[in-house]
């Protein structure tokens, strides 16, 4: 059974979502994929992963790299998990472009070239983003460019690591 958490940020109220030991979703409650459970299908109750993760996100909403990792339960396509795997050895304070990503697969993948779009898709269904940080993924030009949750949280997001 999934265990759920509000958690008020500055960027707005998130729904945190785990099991018994991984995280699941963290989800705006504005996003364009924004979770839906029927109340009978989650559990709201404070687990110490949950705890956890509430603990990093206060360090990252203070401005500092919070140090140390949330284990996560990443469940999309294997294209997707590759691309939120890439996305997770983004440093934080620095961004990178979609081409660059589509780049990166292409040569795990031993493919010459690889859509930076197709990788966009899967940037844009990340279902736990801050921590998985699709938001320092940028347009080939420096462009701020799609954020499921809204451009004006990506905004505020690389405003508080120092990017804008």
């Amino acid at each position: 059974m999934p265990y759920t958490q509000q958690y008020d940020s500055p960027v707005g109220s998130i729904l945190l979502i785990a099991d018994s030991t991984e995280l699941t979703g963290l989800y705006f409650n504005s996003e364009k994929y924004f979770a839906r459970y029927p109340a009978a299908m989650h559990e709201k109750k404070e687990t110490p992963l949950l705890h956890t993760v509430k603990r990093w996100l206060d360090i990252y909403f203070s401005g500092k790299e919070p140090g140390f990792t949330i284990p996560l339960h990443l469940s999309g396509t294997n294209f997707q998990n590759d691309v939120w795997s890439m996305l997770c050895t983004i440093p934080y304070g620095t961004t990178v472009s979609y081409g660059t990503i589509a780049k990166q697969i292409a040569a795990k993948r031993g493919l010459s070239r690889m859509s930076a779009q197709a990788v966009g898709g899967a940037v844009g269904r990340n279902k736990i983003p801050i921590i998985i940080p699709c938001h320092r993924v940028i347009g080939a030009n420096g462009s701020l460019i799609g954020y499921s949750g809204g451009l004006d949280k990506k905004v505020k997001l690389l405003t508080l690591e120092g990017l804008l």
